[in-house]
């Protein structure tokens, strides 16, 4: 009953469900001392959400039970005996100051405070790393598809290539790499635990993420190379592919004048795809500052671009940019890239929205259909369960059996009993009755003092002075292990 209240008190067992079912001492997983197959230990446990009164080989044998079932097993723990079953689980969560050492050691996490709320921030905290993990890829990841596409554009169509090995790799380690870190470190949306569980074998990178990547990277690709097509035009006296280039006096510095433009609208496009890319399906404004290391990152991948086009020699021997001779234009035109990238990438939102309530739609099936299994196997559990024996009275013809001994009670033939019961002390008298197909009640007058039987349940051998009725039912009549002491007057 405490069990069933606690349980009540924090949710575990809701109004509708059937405590005779959902909730169970212990005893149940070992009837007869031993505890029951894996077939009906995992049965029992993909039903019960309550066990009571457990040993500590009880808590290691549900653990397994529900790892065979393909469950991602937690177990809490303080005390010595808690540690197999902790070390077993595949999270185990030990008490930070009630806690043993050996608790602590065979543990995965720590509850420091010893709250079990704790547990929720720290599942909250879990999916706001993973979720960081996934935007740090899929950011890094469409930057990549965006560079090879730029470059395999140039090649392709013979328009110079737009950026010297030196640049790419500068654009990489200095201007990409903060702006993606601070994105692996975001803070997590409010609504992150409204998620769905997701599958232990799920890929980091899901199909509607390679989707979002290539999405960017292909809008990225485009928006940029618009701009250094127009920035060729504007500075190479419009002409736009390489051998016509090479014709113009001056090429080299009219090409490096294009190129900076091109490296310039980049960057400021990368900066801001830093902030789309921290939700795949919400606008760039929710929550636009509650990155505080995006900031950071920003600022300083901005003081890095302007190192890189406006120092002398720096900028112009070693990057070969020139963002001093690009003038007003080339600046103005550099905008173009991040407000284009800003308006497509934002429209690509909506495709990606689309994919990912399917995708949470698809594993809500899952689960709404695991739940149903359970609730089947539950229902059939249900209707196995033996039925109860009713208050008899006395029959009219009774066997006297002599002080000290009754043994070798007749029964019903349909039972296939042989023996009821055995028991020492006082007389007693026996008068078998049929109350159901299998089951034969056999009521006993007087005091039973010793064992009830071979067959009967380690609670009523366990009981030293028992009056009232033993109800033998076929060994299938409680999880296949004999029969039932029956509570009846």
């Amino acid at each position: 009953k405490t069990a069933i209240a606690i349980a009540h008190n924090v949710n575990i067992l809701q109004s509708d469900d059937d405590e005779a079912l959902a909730a169970v001492d212990c005893a149940r997983l070992r009837p007869d001392g031993a505890y029951l197959s894996h077939t009906e230990m995992d049965i029992l446990t993909s039903c019960v959400r309550v066990f009571a009164r457990a040993k500590p080989e009880d808590k290691l044998e549900i653990v397994k039970s529900l790892q065979r079932q393909g469950a991602v097993t937690a177990m809490t723990g303080d005390g010595v005996n808690d540690a197999p079953a902790l070390n077993q689980a595949n999270i185990g969560v030990a008490m930070g100051i009630q806690g043993t050492e050996v608790a602590k050691g065979a543990s995965d996490m720590i509850l420091t405070d010893d709250n079990f709320c704790s547990i929720v921030a720290a599942v909250e905290k879990g999916r706001a790393i993973y979720a960081g993990i996934q935007k740090f890829v899929a950011f890094i990841m469409s930057v990549h598809i965006a560079e090879v596409m730029q470059i395999f554009f140039c090649i392709v169509t013979g328009v110079p290539v737009m950026r010297t090995p030196l640049q790419i790799l500068f654009l990489i380690l200095v201007t990409d790499l903060p702006p993606s870190i601070a994105l692996g470190m975001e803070p997590g949306d409010s609504s992150i635990l409204q998620d769905r569980p997701r599958p232990k074998e799920e890929p980091v990178v899901l199909n509607w993420m390679w989707v979002s990547m290539v999405l960017n990277g292909a809008v990225l690709s485009a928006v940029i190379i618009a701009v250094y097509i127009v920035a060729l035009m504007m500075y190479c006296d419009g002409q736009v592919f390489q051998a016509d280039i090479n014709e113009v006096p001056d090429f080299a510095s009219k090409l490096m004048d294009a190129r900076t433009v091109a490296f310039i609208s980049l960057v400021w496009a990368e900066n801001v795809r830093s902030y789309t890319s921290r939700s795949f399906d919400r606008p760039i404004w929710h929550n636009l500052l509650g990155n505080h290391n995006m900031q950071k990152a920003i600022i300083m991948a901005q003081l890095c671009l302007y190192l890189a086009v406006l120092v002398p020699f720096f900028s112009t021997d070693i990057l070969q940019l020139r963002g001093i001779n690009i003038g007003l234009s080339g600046w103005l035109l550099a905008l173009a890239g991040p407000v284009g990238c800003l308006v497509l990438c934002e429209m690509c939102k909506l495709l990606t929205a689309i994919q990912m309530r399917r995708y949470q739609l698809s594993l809500a099936e899952k689960h709404n259909a695991e739940d149903q299994r359970l609730a089947a196997a539950a229902a059939s559990r249900k209707v196995a369960q033996p039925p109860a024996a009713k208050p008899l009275s006395r029959a009219p013809s009774a066997v006297a059996a002599p002080a000290g001994k009754l043994s070798d009670a007749p029964v019903s033939a349909q039972t296939g009993v042989t023996r009821a019961a055995s028991a020492t002390g006082a007389s007693a008298a026996v008068a078998p009755t049929a109350v159901a197909p299998g089951v034969t009640t056999i009521r006993i007058e007087g005091t039973i003092r010793g064992s009830i039987g071979t067959s009967a349940t380690p609670a009523a051998r366990r009981s030293s002075e028992t009056p009232g009725c033993v109800c033998l039912g076929p060994p299938s009549a409680v999880y296949g292990r004999g029969g039932r002491l029956c509570a009846s007057e």
